[in-house]
């Protein structure tokens, strides 16, 4: 694999990734559970419960389209192309088995991607509503979480863009900032895990917006993602620019 030798985890069984994302799957619906447990404002429990299952249905979909995928670029698959263009896919007989990698793509970024993200950023932007104080000295973030804004930056930068879903990102962010300018109307100010999320949010949109700027000239990425909106996924970039000079 990418870290690991091939040996120790052979492509027909899965990968150390994939076992990460299986954990994945189990400890972040369970700390999205605590999460809504602790904020003062939550939705019904019945809602909570669909939100959760779906979340963790659309996880699921994701880990078998991307434990595939990653195997499919051991033998020679390109991310920066689509399905149909990819020399491995292409010329397979019968032309029905192209479809069939076609409807495992739409799984995995599609429907998967829906599924898993946005019941998490439901939940997240739930707990964020309940993260206001009306003491502006509680409105600090202490040493060590500081230190932990621009990881979690990073990790929700690389959920946004190998995930595609820049549009709910920024409806999650725009809708924090209207909450923050409300609540301060109401002289409510954030916490400490409130400014936390926020300025992780922030945070993201910088590192996404310096990430598109940097390929903005791109010309196979641009035909890879075409329209308003263009974030190229991390792993299009790793198959185009990295593994192709290996």
């Amino acid at each position: 694999m990418l870290v690991f030798p091939l040996e120790w985890f052979p492509l027909s069984k899965p990968s150390v990734g994939d076992y990460f994302h299986m954990a994945y799957n189990i400890i972040t619906p369970f700390l999205l559970l605590k999460l809504i447990e602790r904020s003062p404002r939550t939705l019904p429990r019945s809602m909570i419960y669909v939100s959760i299952i779906t979340f963790i249905m659309g996880a699921s979909i994701h880990l078998v389209g991307d434990s595939v995928n990653h195997r499919l670029i051991f033998s020679g698959y390109q991310n920066h192309l689509s399905v149909r263009e990819n020399p491995i896919i292409k010329n397979l007989k019968p032309e029905t088995l192209i479809d069939s990698f076609e409807l495992l793509y739409y799984y995995d970024e599609y429907l998967g991607h829906s599924l898993w993200y946005i019941p998490f950023f439901l939940i997240l932007f739930m707990y964020f509503s309940g993260c206001f104080t009306p003491t502006k000295t509680e409105s600090v973030m202490p040493g060590a979480a500081l230190l932990l804004v621009v990881p979690s930056g990073l990790y929700y930068w690389y959920l946004v863009t190998e995930g595609q879903i820049f549009i709910l990102f920024i409806f999650t962010f725009f809708a924090m900032l209207a909450l923050v300018l409300h609540q301060k109307r109401k002289r409510l100010f954030l916490d400490s895990n409130g400014l936390f999320l926020f300025y992780s949010f922030a945070i993201t949109l910088l590192l996404v917006a310096l990430w598109v700027a940097w390929l903005w000239n791109d010309p196979v990425l641009r035909k890879k993602y075409p329209g308003v909106i263009y974030v190229p996924e991390p792993w299009a970039f790793y198959t185009l620019h990295v593994s192709s000079r290996h």
